[in-house]
């Protein structure tokens, strides 16, 4: 078996189409760059949006317990 490229230089050069092809490569890597860097900061915002939720959610229930139990001494609100 022998080798495609006789040399680095033959390599990068890819038979006279270096051009398309480095391109092409160039093209792809900064699309799949782009979509993982877009899926982290969504994944970020989820996630804060999430604690938002949580903390919003204690906060309401922390209300409810604080006017049941306030009710519940006959000290209406």
């Amino acid at each position: 078996m022998t080798p495609a490229f006789s040399s680095l230089s033959a390599f990068f050069a890819m038979g006279g189409y270096a051009f398309y092809v480095w391109l092409a490569v160039i093209c792809t890597l900064i699309s799949l760059g782009a979509l993982l860097l877009h899926t982290l900061l969504q994944r970020r915002r989820l996630l804060a949006e999430i604690r938002q939720r949580q903390s919003r959610e204690r906060r309401i229930r922390s209300a409810k317990m604080k006017q049941a139990a306030g009710e519940a001494a006959g000290d209406p609100m």
